[in-house]
This record gives structure tokens, C-alpha cells and sequence, in this order.
């Protein structure tokens, strides 16, 4: 489903700032670290920003080199895996054997992604919108890379930080706001505060004029 967002900037920040929405992958891995989806710059005041957010994912592989397979639709619950291409490479493939959940592993919500390679890792990676929302690297033969995501966007105000790049500890450890978007079809998503001096105000974000389902 595609949510329609305008991010408007009603803050004391003339645009100034860098705004940057990324999603969590709800199965836990401590390696894993969230991806910069959107990155909003130089929306000056009482200006406004349109996207778009779909909660429907595609996966492919990758590898070290920037290369990228081919994107497959994947649904939750949904398992697939890496066979041996012809040409050496993996080839992603449904896997036959059934859903996520048929083996009793992980959640019936999850899309696992199982390498079957005899040898070689590789990078698993999720989009949304056709950007990069979530990465699990070096996913080794035997091993598997899960996602699993709830319809929502976290939003934080940060610097240096780049859309489809991991982002550091520090934006992770930041304040930043989770804004809900399950049955919603549009939204304004407002942020405010900012300013310097004794009068600032730390940032926020808010969610105005939702139109629900």
C-alpha cells in the first residue's frame, strides 16, 4: 500500500538541517544496523517536501562491488532462497518447501532469505519504494537473512547522513520519533522547534491531517 506524505517544516530552522526517516527491522540482529531510507535537505520554512512510502518490500542480492540482482516482490511469510546460478552467482528463488514459519524457525510474518550456496556469502538486501530500507551483509552458506517490519517510519533530525547508507551509533542513540502509519493513506508529518540561544527548542515531529482508510 503507498502512503502519501508531505513533510512540512514549521520549525525555528530555516532549513538548515538534515531530517532522515529509516525503518527498524523487527528481528533483532546486533549486527544490524538501520539504513537511511529518505533523507530530507534544505526544506526552508513553512515549506513542504511530498514522498511517497510504500509498506510492500522487494529484496535482491548484492555484493561488495555495488552490483545488485535483479528485484523480486516479497510478502511476509514469504521464504526464499540463494541456489547456484549457472554463471557461479546466487540466483534468489521462492523456495518450494513453503513459508518462513513451515519450519517452525522464526515468525509466520518474517521473509527469510536462506543462502544454499556450497560456498560464498552474500549481501541480502530490502527496498521500499525502490530504495534501500534494510541490509543484512555477508549472509554465509547454511545461514539465512529475516526481515520483518511494521507499517511505520522512525524521523530524526541528524547531519552527514546519506539515503541506502547505514547509519552511525550516534543518529541510532539520537532522539527520533516513531510515527505510526498503519490504516493511514496520507498525512502531513509536521516538524517543529529549533532556533539558538536561550529561546531553542529541541525538534519534533508530528503526524496532522491523516487521512485513514
Amino acid at each position: 500500500m503507498n502512503i502519501q506524505l508531505n513533510f512540512i517544516n514549521r520549525s525555528n530552522d530555516c532549513g538548515n538541517s538534515e531530517v532522515v526517516l529509516f525503518q527498524r527491522n523487527v528481528v533483532p540482529d546486533l549486527d544490524e544496523l538501520a539504513i537511511a531510507w529518505k533523507v530530507i535537505r534544505y526544506c526552508g520554512r513553512d515549506c513542504l517536501h511530498p514522498f511517497v512510502f510504500s509498506t510492500a518490500l522487494e529484496i535482491a542480492l548484492g555484493d561488495d562491488h555495488g552490483n545488485f540482482s535483479p528485484r523480486v516482490a516479497a510478502h511476509p511469510g514469504e521464504r526464499f532462497v540463494i541456489n547456484a546460478h549457472p554463471s557461479g552467482r546466487g540466483r534468489l528463488a521462492p523456495d518450494a518447501a513453503g513459508t518462513s514459519g513451515a519450519d517452525g524457525a522464526g515468525s509466520g510474518a518474517d521473509i527469510q532469505v536462506v543462502n544454499r550456496l556450497p560456498r560464498g556469502a552474500v549481501n541480502v538486501n530490502a527496498f521500499s519504494s525502490g530504495k534501500l530500507i534494510a541490509a543484512k551483509q555477508a549472509v554465509a552458506p547454511g545461514q539465512k537473512a529475516e526481515f520483518r517490519f511494521t507499517p511505520a517510519l522512525w524521523i530524526a533530525v541528524a547531519s552527514q547522513v546519506h539515503e541506502s547508507r547505514a547509519l552511525s551509533s550516534a543518529v541510532m542513540s539520537s532522539d527520533s520519533t516513531l510515527l505510526q502509519l498503519a490504516g493511514i493513506v496520507a498525512a502531513d508529518i509536521v516538524m517543529t522547534g529549533g532556533g539558538s540561544g536561550a529561546q531553542a527548542q529541541p525538534f519534533g515531529f508530528a503526524l496532522e491531517n491523516v487521512v485513514h482508510l
